[in-house]
């Protein structure tokens, strides 16, 4: 005889409400360990779904496959709005539009572990299909014309100084943008490593240049402060009053800035950076298990995902290789 699962019924006003116990989720997401950006990124998402919920008058008891495909449509389309209930203007690219449909699923999940009626399983929830692009990476010239743009461009010393070489460490570490801008001067020792915290709590060395530690050193010398963080704002950049470091959308405007007025064709952003980094280091021959680390990735296929061979290096390996060349 098949064992009855049973599972916890829910309150009047739990009934009433879009998504219950997300709070509780997102208290226990808290609670083991789970990163603040991550349990943000979770809230974001399902405060959309909630918000479509709340259009149609649902509630997740009376969620169905048919209102999962309705959501999908919804979030394909430019009437979607945000997690502010704000209107969203553009539509969701595949790789954003899953990543909400997976913060859903994992939220359903956890419904599940604790017993909790849960209107239809995770599976139920069909990911959508990735667009497959032509890998972009800009040629080695480009990225280093980008790196050494602020020197030129900025009228600002201090800032000309710190925008080089902030993307000279980019470059020089394969660091996530997100990662650079919680460096602190304290992180850096004689030999130019650096123990950094990564993304899931995962920590790691990487390694700077000895070209990215003269940039450094020559940046450091213009500070007149002891503010721990190695790369701080000044006076009417866009940077949170609170922590006093420089923010990951004004490094992002930069890079977009140089970007254009250096007439690069190739989409190029800090992210680039990194995958830059993956590519021409293996392209010089470094073992992918070597890059894997210094990415801080669990997974070979993700670094493979990363290493983007170039047009032009693809070219030479076919004229080089080719078995029937001559």
């Amino acid at each position: 005889m098949k064992k009855q699962v049973r599972t916890k019924a829910l309150s009047p006003r739990q009934q009433a409400e879009p998504l219950p116990y997300l709070e509780d989720w997102l208290l226990s997401l808290q609670t083991n360990n789970y990163s603040p950006e991550t349990v943000y990124n979770y809230e974001r998402d399902l405060k959309v779904f909630e918000e479509f919920l709340n259009e149609l008058g649902l509630t997740t008891s009376s969620v169905d496959k048919k209102t999962i495909e309705r959501y999908k449509a919804y979030l394909a389309s430019r009437d979607r709005r945000t997690c502010q209930n704000a209107p969203a203007n553009k539509r969701l690219k595949s790789y954003s539009l899953n990543r909400m449909l997976s913060s859903l699923r994992a939220y359903l999940r956890y419904l599940i572990a604790m017993d909790y009626p849960t209107p239809l399983p995770p599976e139920a929830v069909k990911l959508v299909k990735n667009e497959r692009k032509h890998p972009q990476v800009a040629e080695l010239s480009e990225l280093v014309r980008l790196i050494e743009s602020p020197t030129a461009i900025e009228k600002n010393k201090q800032v000309a100084l710190r925008n080089r070489a902030i993307l000279e460490v980019l470059f020089a570490t394969g660091l996530r943008i997100s990662e650079l801008v919680s460096l602190k001067r304290s992180q850096i020792d004689d030999s130019g490593r650096i123990f950094v915290m990564g993304k899931g709590k995962k920590e790691r060395f990487v390694y700077l240049t000895p070209r990215s530690i003269r940039h450094i050193d020559a940046y450091l010398k213009t500070r007149r402060d002891d503010h721990p963080a190695l790369f701080i704002p000044y006076r009417g950049e866009n940077a949170s009053k609170a922590t006093s470091r420089i923010s990951t959308n004004y490094l992002q405007m930069k890079i977009k800035c140089y970007r254009e007025q250096l007439r690069i064709n190739v989409p190029t952003s800090a992210h680039s950076l990194r995958h830059g980094f993956a590519t021409y280091l293996a392209e010089s021959g470094a073992n992918p298990a070597a890059i894997q680390v210094l990415l801080g990735h669990e997974s070979l296929d993700t670094t493979t995902r990363y290493v983007h061979a170039s047009d032009k290096y693809a070219e030479t390996t076919h004229h080089k290789f080719h078995p029937l060349r001559e």
